[in-house]
């Protein structure tokens, strides 16, 4: 058996995510004749049959799914490998920290502030995004470091817990749920949370998927009656909305924040942000 180069392992995970050799053909802006000689000689070089054809359908084998699973782990790592080096070829390398704004518990002013005085710290590029970015940016090299709210797949990462807090529920005044002091998440049954997951369920491991509102969008949602929404008591002080009230969930986890960078990562720069954010959330008030 030969080693699996980069690209056919591209044209496989295009035919297995779309399971339409046309649409993948057009992903991948080739013609579908070579596609299907390309995916043929991959099956013939594994000697294991990886997807399932019929005239209508195409599906995968366990064989196939395994190789998905496997595959594109091994193109976010090409991709990582060659952005980091990129960063690191720069003439000014970055430490790029992924977050979710406002999900810093308050920490990230004095993180910085405390970082820039480390020997190993380089200038600090932010890269804001939604619940759920964080770690796809660590695996593809997006990101170097990351602070996020837990829980998230750890897998291929080391991450250190930051803090914890109590976790509170966003309500509409007008509420029927909004005149009770404390709830429980039984009470939420029939109510959905921005990314669509039944809310009685409280926040998800793993999560169904990153939401792709802003907190204004699901605060307007929120005030309307579409949703409730699960938000730290940090981030609850820095939405205040007079239409807006937020109550305490007594069988509701915990919000913690982490931070988390890859296992592979030597970078002495990331190490000292680490420790730097480790020494600011234990810090004393």
């Amino acid at each position: 058996m030969n080693d699996l180069e980069v690209r056919q392992l591209r044209y496989f995970v295009a035919v297995a995510e779309e399971l339409h050799f046309g649409r993948a053909a057009e992903r991948l802006g080739m013609a579908q004749p070579p596609l299907s000689r390309a995916i043929r000689d991959i099956e013939r070089s594994l000697g294991v049959r990886l997807l399932e054809r019929t005239t209508r359908n195409v599906a995968l084998t366990p064989a196939g799914e395994t190789l998905l699973r496997d595959a594109r782990h091994a193109l976010d790592a090409v991709s990582a490998a060659g952005r980091r080096a990129r960063n690191a070829g720069l003439t000014t390398p970055t430490l790029r920290l992924a977050l979710k704004a406002d999900f810093d518990a308050g920490l990230l002013p004095q993180i910085l502030a405390a970082y820039r005085t480390e020997p190993a710290a380089l200038h600090v590029d932010l890269l804001l995004g939604g619940r759920g970015d964080q770690v796809p940016a660590l695996h593809d090299g997006r990101a170097d470091v990351a602070l996020l709210p837990t829980p998230f797949d750890e897998r291929g990462l080391d991450a250190e817990l930051l803090l914890t807090e109590p976790n509170l529920v966003a309500l509409a005044t007008t509420d029927p749920l909004a005149t009770r002091p404390s709830l429980t998440l039984a009470d939420f049954h029939g109510r959905h949370l921005p990314d669509g997951a039944d809310a009685a369920l409280g926040p998800q491991r793993p999560h169904r998927g990153p939401s792709r509102l802003d907190m204004t969008q699901i605060f307007n949602l929120i005030e309307v009656g579409d949703l409730v929404f699960f938000v730290p008591t940090s981030v609850a002080r820095r939405y205040t909305r007079p239409d807006i009230v937020y109550r305490e969930v007594t069988d509701l986890p915990p919000a913690g924040l982490a931070v988390a960078w890859p296992q592979t990562s030597h970078s002495p720069a990331v190490a000292a942000f680490v420790r730097v954010a480790q020494a600011v959330a234990t810090a004393p008030v």
